[in-house]
């Protein structure tokens, strides 16, 4: 009977540990797609900030290898920010863990 007992115990702890670990994996998942979701939103904020820049200043002619090399810097800083961040994120996490 205590035998039988366990055994269940067991095998529910197991169930909810694969459970636990299915909702990890989606928990991941989402928020792998939540970090491309903000990469591609500021990639877009990035594109416009410059294409309005360059509409608000006409001192220069409309010159799309220009604003396309201005897009590409601003992108080049934009995630050289964001790799900042991160590292100082996981250094945040870290020192927390430890």
């Amino acid at each position: 009977q205590n035998e039988k007992e366990l055994q269940d115990v067991v095998k529910q702890q197991e169930e909810k540990m694969l459970q636990l670990i299915d909702k990890s994996g989606e928990v991941m998942r989402l928020k792998a797609e939540v970090s491309e979701l903000k990469r591609l939103l500021q990639r877009a904020e990035t594109e416009a900030k410059v294409l309005w820049e360059e509409m608000r200043s006409k001192e220069h002619q409309v010159d799309t290898a220009y604003i396309q090399e201005r897009v590409m810097l601003r992108r080049e800083v934009d995630k050289l920010r964001l790799l900042l961040v991160e590292k100082e994120d996981e250094n945040i996490r870290l020192t927390d863990k430890y």
